[in-house]
């Protein structure tokens, strides 16, 4: 008898009945679900060059998953800035002391791998609170001698792969002057804050006394943009720029001082904090943000049943909030708010 050929795309029901029938794999369904797509694209006939993508962003985005994986509850800070700043200069200086300043209030450091501002943070960080996410280029960019070697470099092939690391792990971002990549990553982080796609963080420019390097950008950004109505009075609150070290960390600090985190649960959006919401906060931000309130109120609430895949947070106090989903820059000042509780 001759046997019928088997293909990848015969193979997909019954890689589908293995995961059913499987042995409790954590989030079976989301790898079934992984597993399908990839075996859907023998039937789309994808062309080489676009499995070539795919194969390649899909590697390094495990890679880097694994790599963070063992630091998920150390709060991380990404820096950027120009690669052409060179030791000794007032810039470098100032972001090896805040490297140095962010490893001694526990904080982890994210940078590329690069040279200029990338090294002064790993300088100031120390390899073992650094992590180098470092990208090919047509020409060399070897990793500076900080990071070089750590199992905590790597190396990626696609902005686009590097960039969503750089932001999903990061806690707060900090920009020190530099140039279009600089500018790619900034404008990024705040367009993402501004349309919910990624957790709001501390935005800090960072800028040496005097230089006003970032305050130009911002009058660019106000005289252009929001006089010109492309953005709104609100979306001024992603970002701040502070001119020393120390603000910077306290920025930082500040910001985790009692909100802990949030996640989205249906319609509505669940804060996590580090203390129980008194009522006299829970009336303040019913009174002052009732703006971007759905029906219903800000409310205190026990963990949902929807964040059991959230395991460590559960223990936390918690706020359920009627979130509009479109003021984010208000959202921000709720935060704000929520940390200014005694």
């Amino acid at each position: 008898m001759k046997r019928e050929k088997v293909t990848l795309a015969s193979l997909e029901p019954e890689v589908l009945e293995w995961l059913k029938r499987g042995s409790a794999l954590a989030n079976e369904d989301l790898i079934a679900e992984v597993m399908q797509t990839v075996l859907k694209l023998t039937a789309d006939e994808a062309p080489r060059g676009d499995l070539k993508i795919l194969n390649r962003a899909l590697k390094e985005l495990r890679y880097a998953f694994k790599v963070f994986a063992p630091y998920r509850s150390v709060r991380k800070v990404s820096i950027f800035g120009s690669t052409k700043v060179a030791e000794g200069d007032p810039y470098y200086e100032m972001a090896q002391r805040l490297g140095r300043r962010l490893a001694d209030e526990g904080f982890m450091v994210i940078t590329g791998a690069g040279a200029g501002i990338m090294q002064a943070g790993h300088e100031g960080a120390g390899k073992e609170r650094s992590f180098g996410i470092n990208i090919q280029l047509p020409f060399v960019q070897q990793p500076n001698r900080f990071i070089r070697d750590d199992p905590k470099l790597m190396t990626f092939h696609f902005f686009f792969t590097r960039k969503l690391i750089f932001v999903k792990e990061a806690d707060a971002v900090v920009f020190f002057p530099g140039g279009y990549g600089t500018h790619d990553e900034a404008i990024e982080a705040l367009t993402l804050a501004q349309t919910g796609k990624s957790q709001i963080v501390p935005v800090l420019f960072a800028d040496l006394p005097g230089q006003g390097y970032w305050k130009d950008w911002e009058s660019f950004v106000r005289k252009r943009m929001l006089n010109q109505g492309f953005i709104s009075e609100e979306d001024l609150d992603f970002f701040k720029i502070v001119e020393d070290v120390e603000t910077v960390v306290q920025e930082i600090k500040s910001f985790y001082r009692n909100y802990h985190s949030y996640r989205f649960v249906g319609r509505d959006l669940v804060v996590r904090m580090l203390r129980p919401p008194s009522p006299a906060l829970i009336e303040s931000l019913n009174q002052g943000f009732r703006d971007i309130l759905t029906e219903g109120a800000v409310r205190s609430t026990e963990p949902l049943p929807e964040e059991a895949d959230d395991p460590d947070s559960l223990s936390l106090p918690r706020l359920l909030v009627p979130f509009n989903r479109r003021h984010f820059g208000r959202l921000r000042k709720m935060i704000d708010a929520v940390n200014s509780q005694d």
